[in-house]
């Protein structure tokens, strides 16, 4: 049987919660008060995908290993779907109107399109619209 979970948290090292909050509200994303406090703020990405932006202090409390540098090194991509292409390019837009870093151009294959940046802590997030009609049916 395959494994089957309810709800996605990503967790990401923040420098300045504040910062990060200003950041993703600015793009267009709300924060779920109930999980979100002085160390740690819950970004309401989806109906049930999440990033928990964690003080690099708190966040330590949850591993043994070493933050990465993300502006020289990558630990995650966060890709997200888009309803359109219009879609991708607003919320790219909005990030890099709002602090955000260009991280590549935009990035057309017909039936996806996907663009990136980085966030105010260099973490890769990259919209992507891919066309349902070019999904093959089964």
């Amino acid at each position: 049987m395959a494994v089957s979970l309810s709800n996605i948290f990503v967790n990401l090292p923040v420098k300045d919660l504040q910062r990060s909050m200003n950041f993703f509200q600015a793009v267009g994303f709300e924060f779920n008060p109930q999980f979100s406090d002085e160390k740690a703020a819950c970004l309401v990405i989806g109906q049930n995908i999440f990033a928990m932006l964690l003080m690099e202090e708190y966040f330590k409390s949850f591993t043994k290993k070493e933050i990465p540098d993300t502006t020289g090194t990558s630990e995650v991509i966060v890709a997200l779907s888009a309803d359109s292409r219009d879609q991708v390019d607003e919320i790219v837009k909005k990030a890099l109107a709002s602090g955000g870093k260009p991280y590549s151009d935009p990035v057309d294959h017909g039936f996806m399109y996907s663009w990136s940046f980085q966030d105010p802590d260099s973490h890769l997030w990259e919209i992507v619209y891919m066309d349902p009609s070019a999904v093959p049916s089964e």
